[in-house]
């Protein structure tokens, strides 16, 4: 595929948009900046810094994650709404002068409570933003235009600012624990609500107000320095969410969603969300889909469909399975393999049908052929993440950058992902230990014999297991262990996979003398070098894979993580860089 062939794809339009040159771009979520003006968590004031360091820096995309609602649990990818903005991204700074003049005492009270640039996000900052806006919005509820927002977003501001209003009443519990006529939306208790809560009700809706002409202020900006905004589409909201509680009828609540077992998680995922029923929205002519795409064209120019595989067939684990077994007793939906690649191809026709913005694949993880092939034809980019990026269907070693797909994104990795700098000291050349206990267990091996033989002990760290460089062979392996290699094929897989992972690569790196175990600068630079001149039409890059390349993050690279999948920890979605915006600036 090349720059004229893109054109001619059900994509074609936006591409002429947005430029078929080759265009590099950076990822950094929002809560993990800040600056001097930032109370708490990065903002729409510091999003505004974050595209001025793109344009210094030579980027023409800003990659962000979803910018959704979220819940307890603070997960961006687990929202309350696929619509509404989270609250604590309001920027203080960008309000009138005269709003905050008379606000000047809570603004430097807040300030002072909730200092930038600590080491991890203090979330509690949302519900103090919340109550100083209440203060705000006694005072200045009269907006501009606010009845034409209203009125423009009727299909979900209403049902979203009544689920806030349910759920505070309700201190907090999900919508499924709601007394039944609030649970089934009976219409004369919402109008009870509704006449009861009118004032509290028009609050939810006017601070959505702010933050959507916050941000749709910032993606203007963007536009006029020829900065993109890439947004980020999570594939379902939260099992407790606006969307869920107004639309059940869309939601398989007795099912929820999440990956199978692979070679980075042996129990695979579960992510808690219900899956869609797909007949019923499409009888709805993918209205709630549509209304989405028309809301996010606010924000972004390009956005990113999370698990796009999951609009094909999505791994479906009954709601009630013990939730220790995580991803490990699911199944595909539709069962029927058949049907896969014309249901993915429905729903991306549609999509791409209704926006003007330009859809990018997460295409990562277990993808059947027929996955890429439809992104391909419709000139939607899918992610060449440089770890994962091998010819895995002959020799298993890593493509050379000449050999990645043109319409695609080269990174170095993700949100879900080690850094790079940790990815290489900790994990290339290595197995899942607790995947290899299963292998052992299935192969009636005994595990702490068969790994004090197979791995080398001091290279192990981080539940990774790293292959003794002495075992050079399947058929090496297969004696050590006593066994015919047909015995034990799924071993021998994950070897072929896996072994040497970084002597392949420093190969292609073309660096000279030992490989090294530490991700020196060379090292990350070598790396970074190589995804920069893959075939790639985008080459975006993580800022903290930039930032370790700089030196400018020290210490174990692990330690800068945003998320672990398939876990639920105060580390995930809370980490703060080390260096304000200013400074990165100069």
């Amino acid at each position: 595929m090349n720059e004229e062939e893109l054109l001619k794809t059900p994509s074609g339009k936006v591409w002429k948009r947005i430029g078929t040159e080759k265009k590099v771009g950076m990822l950094i979520p929002l809560f993990s900046v800040y600056s001097k003006k930032s109370i708490g968590i990065g903002d729409f004031y510091d999003l505004k810094t974050l595209i001025k360091l793109c344009k210094l820096s030579g980027h023409s995309i800003l990659q962000l994650l979803p910018m959704n609602e979220v819940g307890a649990n603070h997960c961006p990818y687990d929202c309350i709404s696929s619509f509404a903005i989270e609250p604590s991204y309001i920027s203080i700074e960008l309000l009138p002068e005269e709003i905050k003049k008379e606000f000047s005492h809570d603004i430097e009270t807040l300030k002072k409570q909730f200092p930038a640039g600590r080491k991890r996000v203090d979330y509690r900052i949302k519900e103090e933003k919340i109550s100083l806006f209440k203060k705000i919005f006694n005072k200045w509820k009269n907006l501009e235009n606010f009845n034409s927002f209203i009125e423009e977003n009727k299909y979900w501001i209403y049902d979203f600012a009544f689920f806030k209003i349910l759920k505070a009443i309700h201190s907090g519990k999900p919508w499924y624990y709601w007394e039944n006529q609030y649970k089934i939306r009976e219409k004369t208790s919402m109008d009870i609500i509704k006449e009861k809560y009118s004032n509290e009700i028009l609050f939810e809706i006017w601070l959505q107000y702010l933050l959507y002409k916050q941000f749709k202020e910032v993606k203007e900006y963007g536009n006029s320095v020829k900065v993109f905004i890439m947004g980020d589409m999570p594939i379902l909201p939260s099992r407790d969410s606006a969307d869920v509680w107004a639309h059940q009828e869309f939601f398989n609540l007795e099912l929820c969603a999440g990956a199978p077992p692979d070679m980075y998680c042996a129990k695979g995922q579960r992510w808690g969300m219900p899956t869609y029923k797909w007949d019923t929205i499409e009888k709805n002519n993918y209205k709630y889909i549509i209304e989405k795409l028309r809301y996010a064209e606010n924000f972004y120019d390009i956005i990113r469909i999370d698990h796009v595989v999951g609009l094909f067939r999505i791994w479906s684990i009954p709601y009630f399975e013990p939730i220790e077994n995580q991803g490990l007793n699911g199944f595909f939906d539709p069962p029927d393999e058949n049907l896969w690649e014309e249901h993915g191809r429905k729903i991306l026709s549609a999509m791409i049908e209704n926006t003007n913005m330009l859809l990018a694949g997460e295409d990562l993880g277990i993808i059947p052929p027929f996955c890429p092939k439809v992104l391909k034809e419709f000139g939607i980019p899918g992610y060449d993440i440089q770890r994962w990026t091998k010819d895995w269907n002959n020799t298993v070693n890593f493509l050379k950058p000449n050999e990645y797909r043109f319409c695609s994104i080269s990174t170095l990795s993700t949100h879900d992902t080690t850094n790079w700098a940790a990815w290489w000291e900790n994990e290339a050349g290595t197995v899942d230990e607790e995947l290899f206990k299963r292998l052992c267990k299935e192969n009636g091996l005994e595990y702490e014999k068969t790994k004090s033989i197979l791995f080398n002990i001091s290279l192990s760290k981080h539940g990774r297991l790293r292959w003794n460089g002495e075992i050079s062979s399947p058929e090496k392996l297969a004696k050590i262990l006593g066994k015919k290699e047909e015995e034990i094929k799924n071993i021998i897989k994950i070897y072929k996979e896996t072994f040497g992972e970084k002597e392949k690569l420093w190969e292609i790196f073309g660096l000279k003398g030992e490989m090294k175990e530490k991700a020196e600068k060379k090292v990350i630079g070598a790396a970074l070098k190589m995804v920069m001149k893959a075939n790639s039409i985008f080459c975006i890059q993580f800022l903290i894979d930039y930032l370790l390349y700089a030196g400018i993050l020290t210490g174990d690279p692990y330690q800068y993580r945003i998320n672990t999948p398939g876990t639920v920890s105060e580390n995930n979605w809370s980490l703060v860089l080390p260096v304000s915006l200013e400074e990165l600036m100069e």
